[in-house]
């Protein structure tokens, strides 16, 4: 059986995915961006965060994450809309210079929550880049990937190089 992209119709036109046939069923994704953000950033650590005159920026960053998540389905055009059960959002320092951001979606429903993970991810690395640039604007967001997802036709998880 030969792969097909998704949202094209028998015509190549975009299309959204019918999904009412699918089963309801618990449906999970985790998704992750590594945001390097540089000594010149990185020395305002303090306790776990980065006080900035905009705020904290790793709390802020939580909430933008959690609400982009929410909105997916309004940035991008083929996505269903969903009420998620679930948006976690967890933000840690994993060496001198860089951030792990990593975003956990869940629902039960007949389409699967990667794209809210993704998002969720995405927007809230692109805060921290927001709320950080002050100081220096040599950030890089080496990274945005979907790390697991289960429910759905098959599951996946991220394996080997790259893995935290």
């Amino acid at each position: 059986m030969q792969k097909k992209f998704s949202h094209l119709d028998q015509d190549n036109r975009p299309a959204m995915v019918d999904v009412g046939g699918k089963a309801v069923t618990l449906r999970t994704a985790k998704a992750r961006s590594i945001v390097v953000l540089g000594d010149e950033i990185m020395q305002h650590l303090e306790g776990g965060d980065i006080q900035t005159k905009k705020g904290a920026v790793f709390q802020t960053a939580i909430i933008a994450g959690v609400m982009a998540a929410k909105k997916t389905s309004e940035l991008i055009p083929l996505c269903h809309p969903l009420g998620l059960d679930d948006c976690q959002v967890r933000i840690s320092v994993t060496n001198a210079k860089e951030v792990l951001v990593e975003c956990t979606c869940k629902l039960t429903a007949k389409t699967g929550v990667e794209m809210e993970a993704l998002t969720g991810a995405s927007i809230a690395a692109l805060t921290i880049y927001d709320m950080c640039k002050a100081f220096s604007h040599d950030i890089v967001i080496n990274e945005t990937r979907l790390v697991k997802k289960t429910g759905g036709k098959r599951d996946f998880e991220l394996r080997g190089e790259g893995m935290q």
